[in-house]
């Protein structure tokens, strides 16, 4: 990575000694949950066999400034662009988990949504601010709430209205800047784009948000003159931050640093503000290009938790904060952020699971194959009660936030898997936690399934299921295999039409009797609208579904899935209802 980083224009802000406080490396064993971990030295062949932890100090945050110019502040915009990906959905309730998750992250800046897409989005960054935006900690931490707008007033006065609630809001405003986009897209001029910039954060700041931040998008490939003379314009008009997309995941690391660099050197005013990243991956270069950025002298980074995000995705916030964490001091400057690492596989997993986009095995520091992992749990817990306590504790030794009800349901899922499979492994605990921990709220609770098939007779399911007033239902029903059957019962008792999008299926570890994890996804007939802020116009696409079941019963744990991706449907149906009642009820006489 450091011959990336060897153009001389391009000098990190200091190459003295940092005083960073000392990193360990930790490393489980995994062969007692009651265990403390060890402090060792490099233990294997990889940089990333396991997390590196340490407290890290934060400095005071200033809108347009940083103390340290070490640190790198972290914008996370997995709750923006992140659900922009093709089948990436979350309830509300799912992005308020998300944000709290994101905060124990430390991430400095949540890009809570795009609040003019809909009102649900406007409801759901609104909830984000009051709760997570409000909550301060010891340290006096709190995170910023962002909120997503295009250059016009409508966007600016949602935004505002959604972030306003939180300690610390922020409006994030952008508009196109290459010629591409200006004369085909906007169909303006570049001085109507300069005033269409300058009023708008001028707007934005007569709200009474002093955090603006401005996008030029696709600055990656826009005339370096206009870009100087844009930039210095919003800098005048009270812009604190300036955000420097590669809109296209166009560049390569060193053009994309230098690019940084020439901001740096020729944008007048530009050290009154913070200069920011945002890098898509379209050519697999996000990662390089953000920390090319960082180097050249952009201190606010802005990623997505697995990288997901439109198109190819964006910059992966573990990869470039254990990138810094790594050779930060090495080779990088001595810059640092102020993520606490131990909760990294914590968001990786609650973003895989609400989000449904699963993360592929050799994905880097989160990738199920990143780590050279020396031995699991694999103890024999026929009938031994202490290590079957021992192993249902694992989620917790690794960090879970598990509440009362849901530990005591994940043990005796985890006792039910224990009679029926010799060996049980961590991945198998990991397995139960997502399918325990990671579900949304349930209207519908899978009871019994039992299915007849095979080549001498007609596949048929019977399914039982629990609705929150705990009546139970069965149905009856036949298909072209047990799949079907059971999943046309299941609609039998729900009664609402859908259509199976995506369907599919893995072990979670090697034997006949591993348990399988399930995914679906689903959209309703009445296609749910949701607007995305893809570009300069919003894109109306149709909101999906997905779930996720495990067990060791292929069936169940398809039942499972299907049944907790109508449950994040009729929850999203149901909230958007209430959402309604309370409108009609305030204009009723």
């Amino acid at each position: 990575m450091a011959s990336l980083f060897t153009n001389p224009a391009i000098i990190p802000v200091s190459q003295l000694t940092s005083t960073n406080p000392t990193r360990f490396l930790l490393y489980y064993n995994g062969t007692t949950a009651t265990k403390a971990p060890s402090i060792r030295s490099t233990k294997s062949s990889t940089p990333f066999t396991t997390i590196f932890c340490s407290a890290t100090r934060r400095p005071e945050y200033i809108p347009n400034r940083i103390p340290d110019p070490h640190y790198v502040r972290v914008f996370d915009t997995t709750l923006r662009d992140g659900e922009q990906s093709p089948g990436a959905s979350m309830t509300s309730k799912e992005k308020l988990d998300v944000a709290r998750q994101l905060a124990k992250l430390g991430v400095d800046i949540i890009e809570a949504g795009f609040p003019a897409a809909s009102k649900d989005d406007l409801e759901a960054v609104r909830m984000i601010a009051k709760e997570v935006g409000n909550e301060v900690d010891e340290n006096g931490y709190v995170p910023v709430i962002c909120g997503l707008a295009r250059c016009n007033k409508k966007d600016i006065d949602a935004s505002w209205e959604a972030v306003k609630h939180a300690k610390r809001p922020r409006i994030h405003t952008f508009i196109a800047t290459s010629e591409i986009h200006m004369k085909h897209k906007l169909k303006k001029t570049k001085e109507e784009v300069i005033e269409t910039a300058r009023s708008m954060v001028s707007y934005a700041r007569s709200l009474g948000c002093n955090d603006v931040e401005f996008s030029p998008e696709d600055a990656g490939r826009s005339d370096r003159e206009f870009l100087y003379q844009i930039l210095g314009e919003v800098i005048k008009a009270g812009a604190t931050t300036l955000n420097i997309p590669d809109t296209v995941g166009y560049n390569m690391p060193n053009e994309f640093g230098q690019l940084i660099a020439d901001i740096k050197a020729n944008t007048k005013g530009i050290e009154n503000v913070i200069i920011s990243t945002h890098c898509q991956n379209d050519l697999g270069l996000s990662t390089a290009n953000t920390l090319a950025g960082a180097c050249a002298g952009a201190r606010q980074v802005e990623v997505t938790v697995n990288g997901i995000g439109e198109r190819a995705g964006n910059a992966a916030l573990e990869e470039v904060v254990m990138a810094l964490k790594c050779r930060g001091d090495q080779v990088l400057g001595g810059l640092y952020t102020g993520i606490n690492t131990k909760q990294i596989i914590m968001s990786s997993k609650m973003v895989e699971e609400f989000s449904g986009l699963h993360v592929q095995p050799h994905k880097a520091i989160v990738g199920e194959n990143a780590f050279a992992h020396e031995s699991g749990i694999h103890q024999d817990t026929g009938s031994n009660d202490d290590s079957i306590n021992s192993s249902a504790l694992l989620p917790l030794q690794l960090g879970y936030d598990i509440d009362s009800k849901d530990l005591d349901d994940l043990f005796w899922r985890f006792k039910a898997v224990a009679e029926k499979k010799k060996n049980i492994t961590d991945d198998d605990v990991m397995a139960l936690v997502s399918d325990v921990v990671f579900q949304p709220q349930v209207v519908w609770k899978l009871g019994d399934v039992q299915v007849t098939c095979g080549t001498l007779g007609l596949p048929m399911a019977t399914v039982r299921l629990i609705d929150a007033n705990g009546e139970e239902h069965i149905a009856c029903a036949n298909g072209t295999g047990p799949i079907d059957s059971a999943y046309k019962a299941v609609l039998l008792i729900v009664k609402v039409d859908v259509t199976l999008l995506e369907y599919s299926m893995n072990a979670v570890t090697e034997g006949i009797d591993a348990l399988a994890t399930t995914r679906v996804l689903i959209r309703g007939e009445n296609n749910h609208i949701s607007t995305r802020s893809s570009g300069q116009s919003g894109e109306i696409l149709h909101r999906t579904f997905s779930g996720t079941g495990a067990g060791v019963d292929i069936v169940v744990s398809s039942v499972r899935a299907f049944v907790n991706a109508l449950n994040k449907m009729l929850g999203f149906n149901n909230q958007a209802g209430a959402k309604s009642n309370t409108r009609n009820s305030r204009v009723s006489p």
